[in-house]
């Protein structure tokens, strides 16, 4: 039976890593005829993704991150602003009335949920990563239950409600292209082996320096490559690539990903929740190199969830030289049995379906609260 129209707020500022999977969660509940209010920061980020989505409304809020050292100055800085998006949540709530809300983590989805909490709505926190987050350990003492992208994150849960979901993946990052057709769109030959290079949405120069220092090695080994650079390398490693005359395809970002994932035989990302969901989503066996100054380096915690399956090789950013790294792309992308276990392995990982997944635990809380 279908849930009734109602009203939601998912509040996911903040990096991309929250943005994007709160995005794809409402992009389910609107398509279900709900409607949904997005809570984000007042980060250049957010503004700049919501562009593409003016059917939701948005409202920013005043949230900065807890201080590592609490007695710090900074602290009061926090608590002032904290307090200023609660009484801000709790204003909006009485004027909308929502019936459930959702909050991603981070700062800017701590105080959403207690003010939902206190009002008595059911409320919901998303963890995508296997090492939670401050924001989300505390927001877990007061919501409804915890929606975890990997399970391993359930036991730094102790006394919550848990539900696997996985870690929601954009509507339109699309379906996988034909060969051919994505490989068209970086002017590359489809039957060459390609080496995908990503650092997420602020690019990683620790991946893009590797790379260079690579390169050299890697010349004459008949590969291509699609390097996403982030803002600054872009010309740097079109350089490079020339020198080495190295079949490529270089920029800053590249905005339909689905093109560059069906294009590549193999990926070299950081270990954030949102990437590895996407290249689950196409099957990508990848090397994994996490950032290494990741809060509590969750980002080798969720790596080492995918090297364990089988669906991908890990190294360390500073523990890595240029020979092992180019050692590593030529076996992989010369060995086709190998990657096709990897890609199996690497579709297993997540739950499928996941902003499905989570939109019908809210469903299903709006009902019992109804009922």
């Amino acid at each position: 039976m279908r849930t009734p129209p109602f009203r939601a707020v998912i509040a996911c500022g903040g990096t991309g890593g929250h943005l994007f999977p709160g995005l794809a969660v409402a992009e389910v509940l609107h398509a279900r005829g709900h409607e949904v209010v997005l809570f984000v920061s007042e980060k250049m980020i957010d503004a700049t993704a919501l562009k593409a989505h003016p059917e939701f409304r948005s409202e920013k809020l005043p949230s900065v991150g807890m201080p590592s050292m609490f007695a710090s100055p900074a602290s009061v800085r926090f608590l002032r602003r904290f307090w200023e998006s609660f009484c801000q949540c709790r204003r909006f709530y009485r004027k909308f009335r929502p019936s459930v809300l959702l909050g991603m983590g981070g700062f800017t989805s701590t105080a959403p949920v207690l003010a939902g909490r206190l009002q008595g709505l059911p409320a919901f926190i998303h963890e995508s990563n296997a090492i939670p987050g401050r924001a989300n350990r505390l927001a877990a003492k007061f919501a409804s239950k915890v929606l975890l992208g990997f399970e391993e994150a359930e036991e730094k849960f102790p006394g919550a409600s848990c539900v696997v979901t996985g870690t929601p993946v954009r509507k339109n990052l699309g379906k996988p292209l034909s060969r051919t057709e994505a490989s068209r769109v970086f002017h590359l030959d489809p039957e060459k082996k390609t080496l995908l290079v990503m650092g997420g949405s602020q690019g990683a120069a620790g991946i893009n320096q590797l790379l260079f220092k690579a390169t050299t090695l890697l010349a004459g080994s008949g590969i291509q490559i699609i390097h996403l650079t982030g803002e600054r390398d872009d010309r740097l490693a079109a350089a490079n690539y020339q020198r080495d005359e190295i079949p490529h395809y270089v920029s800053p970002f590249h905005h339909r990903m689905e093109e560059a994932y069906s294009a590549a035989d193999l990926a070299i990302s950081r270990a954030g929740a949102s990437s590895l969901s996407e290249i689950s989503q196409f099957a990508l066996p990848s090397i994994l190199i996490p950032y290494p100054f990741a809060t509590d380096d969750h980002q080798t915690a969720n790596a080492g969830i995918y090297v364990r399956a089988g669906a991908a090789e890990m190294l360390t950013e500073n523990g890595t030289s240029a020979e092992s790294l180019s050692a590593m792309i030529s076996n992989l992308l010369s060995d086709d049995a190998r990657r096709e276990r990897m890609s199996l392995a690497t579709r297993r990982i997540p739950p499928s379906n996941a902003a499905e997944n989570v939109a019908d635990v809210m469903e299903s809380a709006v009902k019992e609260a109804g009922a």
